[in-house]
């Protein structure tokens, strides 16, 4: 029964998740690994989300860093599991996403898939957004494929959320195609913010968050932003929602206490997610949520008391743990590409076909 490696690092940029998945009709979660980020990388991968200086040679640079630190992992995640790198038919790897701009046809993940191939001595399977993108798509998300392949139900209507960085949905209904999008920032201001404030890489369970009031004024002016408004197919990034826009959007409320700014932003959070969801499937009968943000109580909390009569379940009440969703998915991928099976969704990514996804990079 084949293995294959999922690695993701996503736009939170806290760490890497290795997946070690079996592939024999389902997608079995056998094994995982984390590994934080180092902090010099991640302000080098967060310096390359902007124009600046000598950017090719230090994109170079972090992606030898990034490659090496998931081979770290590789080689300690197979040993726990007493395999041997030919055990393994492929690594799928998707990177980091140093810019993602499908409005000008381009989308940037770095990760040198292969020196990663070289150090793990395992096949790579990489670059999955761009063909999508070349087709005219928005090379993302990519993971409602997945989604669909997992929750699918010929009875009930079933979304998906997948809150990192950013949020996105998959929109699964009975007897017919996915559907998804970006529906704006997950944690990606929210951890901004708390960093700015207090020094904290994140608000641990949104307790600063909770603490705080909801500013109704300044939700209207974050929800002010085009974006919002736009129906899919969408994808966004840190191009767009980060720190000098939230900033931005801030002069006009300087009275706003931290605690309450870091509130608001939760709501903002919340209420593009549900917002979707009345919009593009009421009456859902479950929202399913992965990601960092399966673990913000507040959060989830918000979003069952905006979605009454909607059950708001973590992806691990139906099987699959939150934590290792999009590194599955990536492992899921590669199978995908090496089977020839076309893994997006042009009713997500609005590509003109079915497209293959994937670069090999052979062991």
């Amino acid at each position: 029964m084949p293995l294959y490696l999922g690695v993701m690092s996503g736009t939170s940029l806290d760490g890497l998740d290795i997946a070690l998945v079996e592939q024999n009709g389902t997608t079995r979660l056998l094994a995982q690994q984390y590994l934080p980020m180092p902090a010099a990388l991640r302000q080098q991968l967060l310096s390359l989300c902007e124009p600046g200086p000598d950017e090719l040679a230090r994109a170079a640079i972090a992606e030898q860093q990034w490659a090496a630190l998931a081979a770290q992992g590789i080689a300690t995640l197979l040993d726990q599991q007493r395999l041997r790198p030919c055990d393994v038919r492929a690594i799928g790897s998707h990177g980091q996403t140093v810019r993602h701009e499908p409005a000008r046809r381009f989308t940037i993940q770095i990760g040198n898939p292969a020196l990663l191939a070289e150090l793990t001595g395992i096949a790579v399977v990489s670059d999955f957004r761009r063909r999508d993108v070349a087709a005219g798509g928005q090379g993302a998300p990519l993971v409602p494929a997945f989604h669909e392949t997992l929750f699918a139900h010929a009875a009930l209507r079933r979304a998906v959320l997948n809150v990192g960085g950013f949020s996105n949905l998959t929109l699964l209904q009975p007897a017919q195609p996915a559907t998804g999008f970006d529906c704006g920032p997950g944690n990606v201001l929210l951890d901004a913010w708390i960093a700015r404030c207090q020094g904290k890489p994140y608000d641990d369970n949104g307790a600063w968050a909770a603490s705080g009031s909801l500013d109704a004024a300044l939700l209207r002016r974050l929800l002010d932003e085009p974006y919002f408004q736009q129906t899919g197919p969408k994808s966004t990034g840190r191009e767009l929602f980060n720190l000098a826009w939230l900033q931005a959007k801030l002069r006009d409320h300087p009275q706003t206490a931290d605690a309450d700014v870091q509130r608001t932003l939760l709501e903002l959070t919340a209420h593009s997610i549900a917002e979707a969801m009345r919009e593009h499937l009421p009456q859902a009968d479950e929202l399913l949520v992965c990601g960092g943000g399966a673990h913000n109580q507040a959060l989830l909390d918000r979003l069952a008391a905006l979605l009454p009569g909607t059950r708001v379940l973590t992806t691990d009440a139906r099987g699959v743990p939150a934590d290792w969703m999009e590194a599955m998915a990536f492992a899921w991928l590669a199978h995908c590409c090496l089977e020839g099976i076309p893994a997006n969704r042009p009713s997500v990514t609005g590509a003109q076909g079915l497209r293959l996804l994937g670069a090999i990079y052979p062991a």
